[in-house]
């Protein structure tokens, strides 16, 4: 109990006892985003943030982006049920979970755009574009034009451009597990909206992050279905463990062997808007799931910085001597 009550008291004198994210109605200063945001890793919401963007407006408009990218060829991420990265049942032992990614299809881009508008439950197949690895500059370049290239105030605080700008277009079914990313993120909606849920590092052992058995999926055009094979040679994976939303039928399961994080503070809960920029600092806990605008799309830009600054490494550091302490708690925590 001691070691929970650490945890407790750390996260309450750095983020406060509220589980709302910050709002600010404007774009800080370069020296208040640094100061109150950036050094502390305490994340926000920046409204009237990308109002300038002609992406807010074209991007609406039903042809222009099958239009601007007529001859790109995109990747697209297929699964039966949205959730890609996700743990899901060893397909040699459904007894125990597994980590699955999704099957990767290249194809044009006014396919692949149909196909994420249409996917459904239904069809066995849900569709959703979030290649990474600064997907906009290789795949999207064409739309270029249409974002800043990056976030000003935000590049002035932290020194440097951001390392990757990625394009993520899905639908209501879409959705991202709870992980954690080791750089800074500036996620900016342009349709539809992004519902998070935030942990800080120092809740880590609420996540009962454990190493699962990597496997993926494969999909056949020719008769619609997935398969889902493990990966060989085996490879382990870190993972998260909790379903924030679990079904009706595993909540007492989940609610028992996930004590920790049901039964401990709320996360920090936000809907990111078009418009908005959501600041997510790195190595925090993230779960997202979206919904889609009157077309059926959700769509968001996110800027990727790869350097985390001194402040940040020191409290890394300092988390990394609390999970030392605690190491000698059993590992159903970590």
């Amino acid at each position: 109990m001691e070691i929970e009550k650490l945890w407790e008291e750390v996260r309450e004198l750095s983020l406060g006892t509220y589980s709302q994210v910050e709002r600010l109605e404007s774009p800080p200063s370069p020296l208040r985003f640094l100061r109150d945001f950036v050094s502390p890793n305490k994340p926000c919401i920046i409204s009237n943030a990308t109002l300038n963007w002609p992406a807010l407006s074209s991007w609406t408009h039903p042809s222009y982006l099958s239009d601007a990218l007529s001859s790109s060829t995109v990747s697209v991420h297929l699964t039966p049920n949205g959730r890609a990265d996700a743990l899901v049942p060893n397909p040699d032992d459904p007894s125990s979970p597994c980590f699955a990614s999704a099957h990767v299809q290249r194809m044009l881009f006014s396919a692949a755009l149909n196909l994420i508008s249409s996917s459904s439950i239904s069809d066995s197949c849900v569709a959703y574009a979030q290649q990474q690895n600064d997907c906009f500059h290789s795949e999207y370049s064409a739309l270029a034009s249409d974002v800043d290239s990056h976030i000003s105030w935000a590049t002035e605080a932290l020194g440097y451009l951001p390392d990757a700008v990625n394009l993520w277009i899905g639908n209501h079914l879409s959705e991202t597990s709870f992980h954690k990313d080791h750089y800074e993120n500036l996620y900016a909606v342009i349709s539809g909206e992004k519902h998070f849920l935030l942990l800080p590092p120092t809740d880590v052992h609420r996540m009962y992050v454990r190493d699962y058995p990597a496997a993926h999926y494969s999909y056949s055009q020719d008769t619609g279905e997935f398969t889902l094979e493990l990966e060989k040679p085996l490879r382990y994976v870190p993972w998260c463990s909790v379903n924030p939303y679990p079904s009706s039928g595993d909540r007492d399961r989940e609610l028992t062997s996930f004590s920790l994080y049901f039964n401990g503070p709320k996360p920090f809960e936000c809907t990111v808007k078009p418009g908005e920029v959501l600041y997510l600092p790195s190595m925090w806990f993230h779960h997202v799931r979206q919904s889609p605008d009157d077309r059926g799309l959700a769509i968001a830009i996110n800027y990727f910085r790869y350097q985390v600054c001194i402040l940040q490494l020191l409290t890394i550091n300092s988390l990394s001597i609390i999970q030392f302490f605690a190491g000698a708690k059993d590992s159903e925590g970590f």
